[in-house]
């Protein structure tokens, strides 16, 4: 560009910038810049604006602490009611503007970061999870009532009865038989249900206090903050042999009997496979032999349902899941 100024007297500004290549616009606009802009005029200020002393007025009318959390419309209308006039509501806009606090002047609702809550058990007899579920009967809206309650640790039945009815003062003897049984100490345990009105009955939590049982419940509304005791009776109720409806409360019994210690068998040897492969103590104290490789798993799998391990007479007696769950009624 300084080529194209210095050879414009000789050529010309039409030959120096097609010679060179260069803008005539630009070149232009080098030997001619544009002159300054004029500096602003400042507003003179209108004869009705407020002074410095009124400005202040309205300002401690702003930042009383009646108004702190009002807006400007809210604050105009209740000095106008008592009987004080100071300026426009856009006039009220406009001070808040020129000191910064045109935000949001109420109280707005803050969400924290949540963490959802979670009860871990490393051993046994640390964590309990108990629920009641409906099993049909003989007739239509006849039901008999299985409580269970779990083992977080090792899904182990700890306890379980089965009842024409459900209520509170029977959760109340179901839990302290069973605590008693278990031999628990205080400060030992915690049982977590869901917000049944037998979990939350007064009898079973003057129990629990008096036995220093730790108790806690699903939070409101949500429906998976149970989910082994939801998870097992799942896997009880979806079973082959389950019935449609049980003739009687005996045949009820019966079937508890023979099918929750293949459930618990099941969800307990799988606990032990993933939390110890090398075959070594399972997590309810039982021990149990080593497990079996992946094509042994592979071939009784593809066995016979009858010969299958896991519903196998011979191998719930080799693991010890065949006594008798806790508490009957």
């Amino acid at each position: 560009m300084n080529a194209a100024v210095q050879a414009v007297p000789e050529l010309g500004p039409v030959a120096a910038c097609g010679a060179l290549g260069v803008s005539r616009a630009s070149l232009h606009r080098l030997r001619y810049p544009p002159p300054p802009l004029p500096a602003p005029r400042r507003r003179s200020s209108p004869p009705r604006s407020l002074t410095a002393a009124e400005r202040v007025n309205v300002l401690a009318h702003l930042h009383a602490e009646r108004f702190q959390d009002r807006s400007p419309a809210e604050i105009y209308g209740t000095l106008l009611d008592e009987g004080v006039y100071c300026c426009s509501i856009r006039t009220l806009y406009r001070l808040l503007e020129a000191e910064g606090e045109t935000r949001e002047r109420r109280d707005q609702l803050t969400h924290p970061s949540y963490q959802k809550p979670q009860l871990l058990a490393t051993a046994p007899n640390q964590l309990w999870s108990w629920d009641i579920t409906k099993l049909l009967g003989p007739a239509k809206w006849t039901y008999f009532y299985l409580y269970v309650i779990l083992d977080v640790f090792s899904r182990y039945v700890v306890g379980w009865m089965l009842a024409d009815r459900e209520g509170k003062e029977l959760a109340r003897q179901f839990i302290a038989e069973t605590c008693a049984k278990q031999k628990i100490a205080p400060g030992q345990l915690t049982i977590h249900a869901d917000r049944g009105s037998s979990m939350k009955s007064k009898p079973v939590a003057l129990m629990l206090a008096d036995l220093g049982v730790t108790k806690t419940h699903s939070r409101p509304h949500v429906s998976d903050d149970n989910p082994f005791s939801e998870s097992q009776f799942k896997t009880l109720k979806y079973r082959p042999e389950f019935p449609d409806r049980f003739g009687s409360l005996q045949h009820a019994r019966a079937f508890c009997q023979a099918v929750l210690p293949l459930v618990q068998h099941r969800a307990s040897s799988f606990r032990s496979r993933t939390a110890d492969p090398t075959g070594g103590p399972q997590p309810a104290g039982r021990t149990g032999p080593q497990p079996p490789s992946k094509d042994a798993r592979r071939r009784l799998c593809r066995a016979p349902r009858t010969l299958h391990p896991e519903t196998s007479s011979a191998a719930l007696a080799a693991h010890g899941s065949l006594d008798q769950p806790a508490t009957q009624v």
